[in-house]
């Protein structure tokens, strides 16, 4: 009898630790994802009823399983939070300078050698660079070491602005954020000894689709940036280039490609696009068909970089965006690197001894210098 009752807990626990794994667990993480980011956009129950849907339950398990592969970027946290913190390095940079109508603040890094007063005979170029986080996170002390590294292999001032993201601001406001820094740029060249005429956006994901998004807003001269149109037209021929990192340029692509993966609910693209009919509006490609001939000449060389392991934006984004531009006579340098993840895009560019640093930076290099004048 003691016999039998043990191969009855056995048979029982097997099956009820299965249904934990493959049932229970999935339902747990998928749901609590839901909770915090956002429901189904349903009517009433029904959003209730989507959300439990195998399939959603299963594709934002393995999202949030995904992203859990951040946690091996954990020392490298340590060490830039340990960098930007020790008042040792504050020679390379300065820190917290406000800017624009939102009071945003910025970090500006020195070139190696260059002194704060400027010695240089010829200023340098600017490189702002704007960071990602699926225009709804982000800090721009995460990328001190990358900043500093661009200033390394670049031989430029780089600037680092905050800019407010979503939920206290739509994309709109992003890109009004990221104007203000080039009207900032603008005043304070001879301040700080930087070439304002000179200037190269580089963007990561959601970055590389506001410098974009930037780029032509102020090309059209947009009134929604309350900003003067001759005005706009003087911050757009400062920019030399556009160098985008793992980007997104056309969001109905990229929300369709965030339904085959389930997770467009609990994304905030849409959210921060103000949904779904805002979408042509935000999207570059769009904008690129509405210009006439003027205003594609004055559209300046963009260069697109992606990874073919990129799960989170798809290698296609770019290639599609960089035949748009070279349809449109636009210039534009597409690089499709090997085994390059979203995410290694971005953290292999700071520390030389990462795996990608070398292979990312020489596409960097090689573009930069066709789109900068250095006397």
């Amino acid at each position: 009898m003691p016999q039998l009752r043990s191969g009855f807990k056995y048979h029982l626990w097997l099956p009820v630790a299965v249904g934990v794994m493959f049932v229970g667990l999935p339902y747990s993480i998928s749901l609590a994802a839901q909770l915090m980011l956002g429901w189904p956009s349903k009517p009433g129950y029904k959003k209730y009823l989507e959300a439990v849907k195998p399939r959603r339950i299963y594709c934002i398990t393995r999202a949030v399983l995904e992203s859990l592969k951040c946690l091996q970027y954990g020392r490298l946290y340590l060490q830039l939070k340990s960098w930007y913190e020790n008042d040792k390095n504050r020679m390379h940079y300065e820190k917290g300078i406000a800017f624009g109508r939102r009071g945003n603040k910025l970090d500006l890094y020195h070139p190696p050698g260059l002194a704060k007063s400027g010695d240089m005979a010829a200023p340098p170029p600017l490189v702002l660079f704007v960071y990602g986080g699926a225009w709804s996170s982000g800090e721009r002390y995460v990328y001190c070491l990358l900043a500093r590294h661009l200033t390394e292999e670049l031989n430029a001032t780089v600037v680092c602005p905050d800019y407010t993201t979503y939920p206290k601001m739509n994309v709109l406001g992003m890109v009004q954020d990221i104007a203000d820094c080039l009207i900032w740029a603008q005043e304070s060249g001879p301040q700080f000894n930087f070439d304002k005429d000179n200037i190269v956006l580089i963007g990561h994901s959601a970055g590389a689709h506001l410098c974009a998004l930037t780029t032509l807003f102020l090309i059209d001269a947009r009134e929604e940036l309350f900003i003067e149109a001759s005005k706009q037209q003087d911050l757009a021929s400062m920019i030399k280039g556009v160098i985008g990192l793992s980007g997104v340029y056309n969001i109905m692509e990229h929300y369709e490609y965030e339904q085959k993966r389930g997770v467009e609910y609990v994304s905030a693209m849409h959210k921060a696009m103000n949904g779904v009919e805002n979408f042509p509006y935000y999207s570059p490609t769009h904008w690129l068909e509405t210009f006439d001939q003027d205003k594609l000449s004055r559209v300046p060389p963009f260069t697109l970089i992606h990874g073919t392991s990129d799960v989170m934006v798809p290698a296609e984004a770019s290639a599609k965006f960089s035949e748009r531009l070279t349809s449109l006579s636009v210039k534009a340098s597409l690089y499709v690197l090997s085994e390059v993840d979203h995410m290694e895009m971005i953290t292999d560019l700071m520390a030389a001894e990462r795996r990608f640093y070398h292979a990312i930076y020489s596409c960097i290099k090689h573009e930069y210098r066709k789109l900068v004048d250095i006397s």
